[in-house]
């Protein structure tokens, strides 16, 4: 029998190129494996995490301007009447004022102005505090408001009354009564009305008269306002109650909300004090203006019309610097 002749590299070139394109497509599709994407671990997403939660809105401001310089020289003039009477330097100090000491000017500032007399001394002290909130589902507003409200009701001026919602009237029973169908039926009153009605009705307009009279900045009555104790101690000034309509009360058409203290007190043994305090808010910032007028010896006691004006006539000023 005639051998098969044996060739030498041709079966084993073959089974060289197939290992090699067998290694080829392995290594092409390990390589495609790897730059595929990132693995299914790596981005997984919690199931249990919900959506975020919203985040209060900031305040409008976020810094203050300089106080001492905010009050134009003509207000200054017209408030601290002794200063016109001064040496020179005294009355440039008088009227630059001096900056409080705070430890962050974009929080808050301050400044204060006096001038004395023998007679009379005259101080001015401006107050301006940025509010922030530090509870992300707290406004920067909203803070401002609750540090407004404490302002207010610490000077033992209630809050605006909010007007409850109304009810309808419950509707008259139907009665069935014997007769020609012109009698009262009951539920309903008589067309001129019984002398038990008229008296109850003037009953209840008494009662509301009463808890209007009430309804004082030291005692809310009820007007939903939470109570104020009054400092009764000697010696302790008093809000003054005056029927002219310079009474401490609520400020409408300053900032986004206003109220205006006015206290007068005595001092010594003839002397007067008066103090008047108009505070404003406007977004997160909260304006005080302090003016303070005293008088020595036998001086009349300092005019609340006049202060309340020239304080007024401030902080509409700085009401409107905040507005610029």
């Amino acid at each position: 029998m005639q051998r098969k002749r044996y060739a030498p590299g041709r079966t084993g070139s073959a089974a060289r190129t197939a290992v090699a394109l067998t290694l080829g497509l392995g290594l092409g599709i390990g390589l495609t494996g790897c730059s595929s994407g990132t693995p299914a671990d790596d981005i997984a997403v919690d199931a249990k995490a919900g959506p975020a939660a919203p985040v209060a809105p900031p305040g409008r401001y976020r810094t203050l301007f300089e106080p001492c310089g905010s009050v134009p020289q003509a207000a200054l003039k017209d408030m601290l009447p002794g200063a016109a009477a001064l040496p020179d330097p005294e009355r440039g100090k008088a009227y630059r004022g001096s900056a409080a000491v705070t430890y962050d000017t974009d929080r808050r500032v301050g400044c204060t102005w006096k001038a004395d007399t023998p007679d009379t001394s005259h101080r001015l002290v401006l107050d301006i505090e940025r509010v922030v909130s530090y509870d992300t589902a707290v406004s920067d507003d909203d803070r401002a408001q609750e540090v407004y409200v404490r302002k207010q009701l610490a000077a033992g001026i209630p809050l605006p009354l909010t007007p409850k919602p109304t009810t309808p009237p419950a509707s008259p029973s139907t009665g069935t009564g014997a007769g020609d169908g012109k009698g009262t039926q009951p539920g309903q009153a008589s067309p001129g009305g019984t002398p038990s009605d008229k008296a109850s009705t003037k009953a209840g307009t008494a009662n509301v008269t009463t808890n209007a009279a009430k309804a004082t900045p030291g005692n809310p009555g009820t007007s939903g306002a939470p109570d104020v104790p009054a400092d009764t101690s000697p010696g302790t000034p008093t809000p003054t109650a005056d029927p002219t309509g310079l009474e401490p009360r609520v400020l409408e058409g300053l900032g986004e909300i206003a109220y205006l203290d006015d206290i007068l007190s005595k001092v010594g043994a003839n002397g007067h004090q008066r103090v008047v305090s108009v505070v404003f808010r406007t977004s997160n910032v909260i304006v005080t203006v302090s003016y303070r007028e005293q008088t020595n010896g036998s001086a009349e006691a300092p005019d609340s019309r006049e202060l309340q004006e020239r304080a007024r006539n401030l902080a509409r000023l700085l009401a409107e610097r905040l507005e610029e």
